[in-house]
């Protein structure tokens, strides 16, 4: 089992920064890389960006490249997503999500956290 806990969330101003972050336990070993999705009200879900465990490869959703950073710390089991550049369309719950599959998203996903709030006023 893999445990993914998220934190990090809040209100921003849009053109402000927020990171969040993803903490992993458990057999994260078993697992080949960590996702961020993202979810608005009436929405569904949307793929953000993908890093690997092992290398550093990432991935991004082509609406987040530029904008949004994804980043890993093996020595703390945390994966982070810097978010530069909000605008009120990036507001959602912003899950992490730990798969099996191959890259670059590395999904289906096995293990899911529940999710933090990022609220982007304008």
């Amino acid at each position: 089992q893999v445990q993914l806990v998220e934190s990090g969330g809040g209100w921003v101003q849009a053109g402000g920064s927020l990171r969040v972050s993803c903490a992993a336990s458990g057999r994260t070993f078993s697992t080949n890389g960590v996702a961020w999705v993202r979810q608005a009200p009436g929405k569904q879900r949307e793929f953000v960006a993908a890093i690997s465990w092992s290398g550093g490869t990432t991935y991004y959703a082509d609406s987040m490249t530029g904008r949004f950073t994804i980043s890993r710390d093996n020595a703390a089991n945390t994966v982070y997503l810097q978010m530069n550049s909000l605008n009120p369309e990036d507001t959602a719950a912003y899950y992490c999500a730990a798969g099996r599959g191959p890259p670059p998203q590395f999904g289906p996903y096995d293990y899911w956290g529940q999710g933090t709030q990022v609220t982007v006023s304008s």
